[in-house]
């Protein structure tokens, strides 16, 4: 039996369990049973606790969590910023934490985490990166130009004419250059919605198309930004889950929403 806890951040939700002194390695169809919405609990990803001495080449607080990340498929992904901060959620609920900021371990790098007063969690996302030239993007058979972006993890980010983002077929996944994403990329449609607000869609590798994606949202604010040419806001960026903020001002990106821890209980591996 396994003891877990549900949660989500904007309708971006996983499967979240604790295994501080790494014994528990879950097999690549148990993450998947975890995952499944009809045969298991439901998530767009599981979210393991470890203790990060107990991660393999990692040198730095052995006694800080690593946030072991895994996509609904079971595939390892570097970053999650909606799911870095539903972790952090748990940990402070299940008394794993009791300080903030806290220093999160994740395979991006080490993330910083703060709890606020209005209840929301700010994280930092590290400094994106975005590429020089556009590659092409394809949806249904029409094309777009698309940004690539580095939030710790692959993105490529469609900047929209307005009216187009609704009518998109996202019910397969999105083309994107092979040679430029080896380990595939999430996928973000961005339309502006005002100076400082866009709104969006992604498909998430090892997903599909998802309610949210926190790492997705920096990538949307950051290709917003290239092609306004406003390089250093706030961007109110709004997937269809919810409402997040993206702060580009400083040297690294920072992203803050809810989160929610919505049930407990225990399940038969």
């Amino acid at each position: 039996m396994l003891a877990f806890a549900k949660g989500h951040g904007t309708l971006n939700d996983f499967v979240c369990f604790s295994d501080a002194e790494g014994r528990l390695e879950l097999s690549d169809e148990q993450l998947r049973f975890l995952c499944d919405r009809r045969a298991g609990i439901g998530g767009d990803g599981t979210l393991r606790a470890v203790r990060a001495r107990h991660v393999p080449g990692y040198e730095g607080h052995g006694d800080a969590w690593f946030m072991d990340y895994r996509n609904a498929d079971a595939s390892i992904a570097e970053m999650c910023g909606n799911g870095l901060r539903v972790f952090l959620r748990y940990l402070e609920q299940e008394g794993l934490i009791d300080e903030s900021p806290v220093d999160i371990v994740t395979r991006a790098g080490v993330r910083h985490g703060e709890f606020l007063p209005d209840g929301q969690i700010c994280v930092t996302m590290g400094t994106p990166t975005i590429g020089p030239d556009p590659i092409t993007v394809t949806v249904a058979g029409e094309s777009f130009p698309a940004r690539v972006v580095d939030v710790g993890n692959p993105h490529a980010a469609v900047v929209l004419e307005p009216g187009r983002l609704a009518g998109l077929d996202l019910s397969v996944e999105p083309g994107y250059p092979a040679e430029v994403y080896p380990n595939q990329a999430n996928v973000e449609f961005v339309e502006f919605a005002g100076d400082d607000r866009v709104v969006m869609r992604v498909w998430e590798r090892g997903v599909g198309e998802t309610f949210s994606c926190g790492t997705g949202t920096v990538a949307a604010a950051v290709a917003a930004a290239t092609a306004s040419g406003h390089s250093g806001r706030r961007w109110r960026v709004d997937p269809p889950g919810g409402s997040l903020v993206v702060d580009l001002s400083g040297p690294e990106a920072t992203l803050t929403g809810p989160a929610v821890i919505v049930a407990r209980g225990t399940v038969n591996l």
